[in-house]
């Protein structure tokens, strides 16, 4: 079974800065894409950063050049940083690989207050 667990969510101010973390297990990450994956209140969840086997990303247009992702192959960690941080960034976020495993963790909640 593989088990995807994110940490680092929690209450920012408009502006302000947050770093997620995910382990993602080696039968998940390993020469995989892995992605962070965003889910609004009352929407559907959409991918918002990608980092290839490789180590490029990608981001989806409403968080590029704020938001930056990692990854520790070494660790099995994935990471999220995220700047400037607006309320439209409010969600539940989660990793997961890219295409996404059928399973997923619980997420981390992230609430950005204006």
């Amino acid at each position: 079974q593989v088990l995807l667990v994110e940490s680092g969510g929690g209450l920012a101010q408009a502006g302000g800065s947050l770093r997620l973390s995910c382990v993602a297990p080696r039968n998940i990450s390993s020469g995989n894409a892995l992605g962070w994956y965003r889910q609004g209140p009352g929407k559907q969840r959409d991918l918002v950063a990608t980092i290839t086997s490789g180590g490029s990303t990608s981001y989806t247009d409403s968080v590029q050049g704020r938001f930056s992702m990692s990854r520790d192959k070494n660790s099995y960690m994935v990471y999220l940083q995220m700047n400037s941080l607006k309320p439209e960034d409010t969600g539940v976020y989660y990793c997961n690989s890219k295409p996404p495993y059928s399973s997923w963790g619980q997420g981390t909640q992230v609430t950005v207050s204006s």
